[in-house]
């Protein structure tokens, strides 16, 4: 077995969405002068590598807490995006992938927008679903879509239609993820476990890919 870590590590001045407040990352106890080290913890639920639930924007949707475990663990399969060709992942583009998506639980993304992470760059012109394409996918019995983008929506969108389509279908948004390069197009598990936070909108995530007979 081989585990591939999918997560951008947190730390203060780390990359965030635009308008969220400063994480703070702060040590409290040392194992010099306390005899044990703490750290002390303050951030936004949609920090770095993360979950939206559906409760993020459908109003009434549930928060993470209220799915069983299984609903963060499955099959996966990876589309690869050439951003500098798509900025938009369109329907037609995805029908190509139809068997590769049908037998997986989860769908990710691969546009290598992973590259920017902690440059300007990063909060551009990143590749996003179209409306009709994130339907589609809501056809199939997955239980997530993930990116290694920051967002499902550009930065710049105010009403966030593909968030509404996707968690309104009770599809699970997982972004900031990172290493995709390094996945296969299919064949391996995916697991992005939040913590279990009683009305959570969102979770950072540990994301990792469990390959199958350590094949990359």
């Amino acid at each position: 077995m081989k585990v591939i870590d999918l997560t951008h590590p947190m730390h203060n001045g780390m990359p965030i969405y635009p308008g969220t407040k400063e994480p703070e990352f702060k040590t409290i106890s040392t194992i010099e002068k306390n005899g044990y080290a703490e750290k002390r913890i303050s951030f936004s639920s949609h920090l770095g590598t993360h979950i939206d639930a559906p409760g993020h924007i459908v109003d009434g949707g549930e928060t993470l807490d209220k799915f069983n475990a299984d609903k963060y663990f499955g099959t996966a399969c990876k589309i690869v995006i050439d951003p500098a060709a798509d900025k938009k992942i369109t329907f037609e583009y995805l029908k190509k992938h139809e068997e590769l998506i049908s037998g997986a639980d989860f769908v990710l993304f691969n546009t290598g927008w992973n590259k920017y992470w902690g440059k300007e760059e990063y909060f551009g012109e990143f590749p996003t679903l179209t409306a009709d394409a994130a339907e589609w996918l809501c056809s199939f019995p997955i239980k997530g879509i993930g990116y290694d983008v920051i967002s499902a929506d550009p930065c710049c969108s105010e009403n966030l239609p593909i968030h509404k389509i996707l968690l309104s279908h009770k599809k699970t948004i997982i972004e900031n993820l990172n290493n995709l390069d390094r996945l296969p197009v299919n064949n391996f598990y995916f697991s992005c476990l939040p913590l279990k936070i009683e009305g959570a909108d969102g979770s950072p995530v540990r994301a990792a890919a469990i390959l199958f007979n350590n094949k990359v």
